[in-house]
This record gives structure tokens, sequence and C-alpha cells, in this order.
């Protein structure tokens, strides 16, 4: 056996070793328990002297407890130093209706490229055993981290974009929906609410959000504001600015969420029919490689076949 394969035999040896071990510390009570007299010490402060209490019980005056110094906690920290968290995460997660704050994506993010890591490492072992090492398949880990990585991301953008295109779906009949609200006599928030109650899917979950905003003490303007902003869906944020300047000067909202809505469906249809020019081509490779291949052998075949037994 060569060098390669003792080192992959022992890092394969070693790694079955330590999860057993780490197995087996997992299902041990949990070390460094606080002891009984620790415990119930902040219920007793007020019968017994702070003196006589256990060290780092009582609160030091003038410092502040210090949160996320694990390990797991700096690292995350670190990737999202390092990708960035920021502003344009944090609207692609509200996009995709995503609960999660940036760092616990990026925290995800990371567990999915040491996974990606493991799996490489045990891949690049199975090629050693084997005896077909190369110099390249020594990089295969970190190119498997990395596309853990990038296809988490990637996922993200995928349900975001497909969220967005829902919202679209769903945007005239809800502001056809909200201008029949308001012609029937109810006002803006009422019938808000209404819609929000009543129908079902991402755009009505959105508005749920927005009356709780109301309801939490946002003004309505500043409410719809924050919802176009967080969606940045063009039909949408063009319906809002017409309902805050409606709202300002006096102006009929229903007939606004009329026109908004006929807008919105002219908007649908013509992003509909840009769909299917740009899918012209795709539509032509099964055509093209499948179809015309076969009509081809079906066609040619018999004559080659007639010619090679030379009853032609």
């Amino acid at each position: 056996m060569s060098a390669i394969t003792d080192a992959a035999v022992a890092v394969l040896l070693g790694g079955a070793f330590a999860f057993g071990v780490l197995g087996m510390l997992s299902a041990l009570p949990r070390w460094g328990a606080l002891p009984l007299e620790r415990r119930i010490a902040p219920y007793v402060r007020d019968v017994v002297p702070d003196e006589m209490l256990p060290g780092g019980v009582v609160p030091m005056v003038g410092t502040m407890p210090v949160r996320g110094t694990r390990l797991w906690t700096r690292l995350k920290a670190r990737f999202e130093g390092v990708l960035g968290g920021g502003d344009a995460l944090a609207l692609r997660l509200a996009q995709a209706g995503s609960t999660q704050t940036p760092a616990a994506f990026r925290g995800r993010q990371l567990a999915w490229g040491i996974v990606g890591l493991v799996g490489g490492a045990l891949l690049v072992v199975v090629i050693a055993l084997t005896g077909r090492m190369t110099p390249i398949a020594a990089l295969l880990p970190v190119f498997a981290a990395a596309g853990a990585a990038v296809a988490y991301d990637m996922q993200l953008t995928g349900r975001a974009k497909a969220r967005r295109a829902r919202l679209a779906d769903e945007l005239p009949t809800t502001l056809e929906f909200l201008a029949l609200c308001l012609s029937a006599g109810e006002s803006l928030l009422d019938a808000l609410r209404r819609v929000s109650d009543i129908g079902t899917g991402e755009l009505t979950t959105e508005l749920k959000k927005t009356v709780l905003a109301v309801h939490t003490g946002s003004p309505l303007a500043d409410a719809l504001g924050e919802t176009a902003t967080r969606l940045q869906l063009p039909g949408l944020t063009r319906a809002v600015d017409q309902i805050v300047a409606a709202l300002e000067h006096g102006a009929p909202l229903a007939a606004v969420l009329h026109s908004q809505a006929a807008d919105a469906r002219d908007e649908a249809k013509r992003s509909l029919i840009e769909q299917a020019g740009q899918k012209e081509i795709l539509m032509l490779l099964p055509l093209v490689f499948l179809i015309l291949p076969l009509s081809v052998l079906f066609a040619v075949y018999p004559g080659l076949f007639i010619l090679r037994l030379g009853l032609g």
C-alpha cells in the first residue's frame, strides 16, 4: 500500500472512531451542569447577602453580558462578514417569504458548506483507497463545499423568483377585490382586512402583515409603502403609489384600483408574450434533436437496408 492509501485508511478509521466517540458523549448527561446552590441563588438574593452568594451569580456593575462567544456563533459571524448579509440578502429573504434573518441564512449556508466539505473529503478517501488518487481529486472537498454553499444561495434566489411570479399573478384579482369592497362603501383598511381574511395566497399573506402593522401603530400609507419596498414588485409599487396619492388628494380609490388592476392584467399579458418569445428556441430543441433525427432515420434506413441486401 502506498503512503496516500495508508493516509486515507488512517483518516477513514480516525473519522469513524471520532464519530463513535462523539455519539457516545452526546448520549451522556451534559458536562459542567450548574450546582444546586448556583441554580437557586438568584431566587434567594432578597434573603441572602450578595457576599455569601457563589461567585458569578451576581451581575457585575458597569459591564454588559456578552453573547455569541461560542465557536459556531463566531464562525457564522465571520462567514456573514465575508459573504455579506446586508440589505440585498434581507430583500431576497423577504421576497421568498422566509422568516430567517440574514445571519441565520448565512449560518445554514455555512452548515451546507461544511457538509459538502465532509462529503468531498469522504469521496477523496474512497478515491485514494481505490488507488486512483490525482492532484485534482485532492481539491474535491473545496469544490464540494463551494458548490453546496452556492446551491443553497441559488435555492433562495429561485424561491424568491417563483414567489414574485405568484405575487404578480395574484395582483390583478386582489386589486379588483379591493375595488369591489371600496365600491360597497368600506374604508381602505376594512377592505384590506376583508381581503386578507377571505383570500388565500401569497399576496393576501403580505396584506395580513400590512393590516397587523396598522393595528400596531403604523400609518396606513407607511405600512403599504413598507410592503411595496419589501416585495419590489413593479405593479404593486405603482398601485401603492397611486393609492397613497389618492389618499393625500382625496381622489376616489375604487376608480384608481380598477385602473391599476387593468394595468396589472395588461402587464401580465405582455410578460406572457415575452416569455413565449424567449422560449421559442427551447421549443425547437425537441423538434431539432429528437423528432427530426428520427424522421431522417426512418426515411434513410430502409433505403440503406435495401442497398445492403442488393435488391436495388
